[in-house]
């Protein structure tokens, strides 16, 4: 399935590309004085191949899963509040759930790989196990596991896309999870685990040496081949950073648009882009996260992050605020005139 959806991914539309920006240029405004609105209206405009794009059907796909390198005290958030807080989001009182019905989204729960016996039959189960192994002892999960992981994003990019959805959000939920989040852009990044590790759901300032120790010697006891974006996955990944990937690459193969959440989203693109780089005309950063290695993801993505707003909770809670900036600029492109049609001599 993986290696049939990336041929699958066609690049976008140059063309109609050009012609946007000549309409969003000759806007009854000053040239480029609505800034990075304009560069999503045209953006949108390559993904859609119309002058005019749209969408109707927002979602926002939280995949949950557990973390074998909690063991090591990397978090200090309890285990089971994987498990609770995905449960209280199909209840819709997080933090991603409050945002997204104000952006009138939906938020679509999966596990795949919660480490308890999930009973709520809201939550979509594509448990790959209980949670990831402890990377320090040996690889986080098999390359069959790893593909699985992307594999299950695309399944259910695939479905929600069936099922009407036209725009998706990445979210996420997983203690612990920004210490393979770190790995994996220490790996393909080739920075020291130093330089992009910082204290997550907030761990004391005097346990983050040990959370980078633990990031280094992963990396050293697995050796993984950072030109094998698989490789790192199972090696120093996570289950949900797999399936995020997955659902990216799923959106890009249908032609619709993703929005990337914060540093953990961004993890997850790194594979996604890795696996096949015109993934990345499909996807749109939302917010330049708070977490240390939020700046490096951003630079090794090579998206602009329109949101600066210190947000640092994952989730998806990101994805939410962009699908409004979204409808901003279509709002911009759909209900201004240009200067030919509003009647102006120049």
């Amino acid at each position: 399935m993986l290696e049939s959806t990336l041929r699958k991914i066609k690049s976008v539309n140059k063309k109609t590309a050009l012609k946007s920006i000549e309409r969003v240029d000759n806007l009854v405004k000053p040239k480029g004085s609505l800034g990075m609105l304009e560069e999503i209206v045209v953006k949108l405009s390559a993904i859609q191949n119309t002058k005019f794009p749209k969408i109707s059907n927002k979602e926002i796909i939280v995949f949950a899963s557990d973390h074998g390198i909690f063991e090591e005290g990397v978090a200090i958030t309890p285990r089971e509040v994987t498990l609770i807080q995905a449960e209280n989001m199909i209840l819709g009182v997080t933090g991603v759930c409050a945002l997204a019905k104000n952006a009138n989204s939906k938020v679509i729960v999966v596990d795949v790989g919660i480490d308890a016996d999930v009973k709520n039959n809201k939550i979509i189960n594509k448990k790959i196990r209980k949670g990831t192994s402890n990377f320090t002892k040996g690889p986080a999960m098999s390359r069959e596991e790893a593909i699985r992981s992307i594999e299950i994003g695309i399944e259910i990019a695939n479905s929600r896309i069936d099922l009407g959805a036209d725009i998706l959000g990445t979210g996420e939920m997983g203690i612990g999870n920004t210490t393979p989040s770190s790995a994996i852009l220490s790996v393909i990044g080739g920075y020291k685990p130093s330089e992009v590790t910082g204290i997550g759901a907030n761990l004391p300032l005097e346990r983050l040496e040990k959370k980078i120790d633990v990031i280094d010697k992963g990396i050293k006891f697995n050796k993984p081949n950072k030109n094998d974006p698989i490789d790192v996955l199972s090696k120093v990944g996570g289950f949900e950073i797999g399936a995020m990937a997955g659902a990216m690459i799923g959106g890009a193969s249908r032609g619709v648009p993703v929005i990337v959440d914060g540093f953990i989203s961004s993890a997850a693109a790194l594979i996604a882009i890795k696996l096949e780089p015109k993934v990345k005309d499909y996807l749109f950063a939302s917010h330049f996260s708070k977490e240390k290695g939020a700046f490096l993801a951003s630079k090794e993505l090579g998206l602009k992050t329109p949101l600066h707003l210190d947000l640092r909770l994952g989730e998806g809670t990101g994805a939410a605020i962009m699908f409004s900036i979204i409808e901003f600029a279509l709002a911009m492109n759909n209900n201004m005139v240009t200067f030919d049609e509003g009647g102006f001599k120049l």
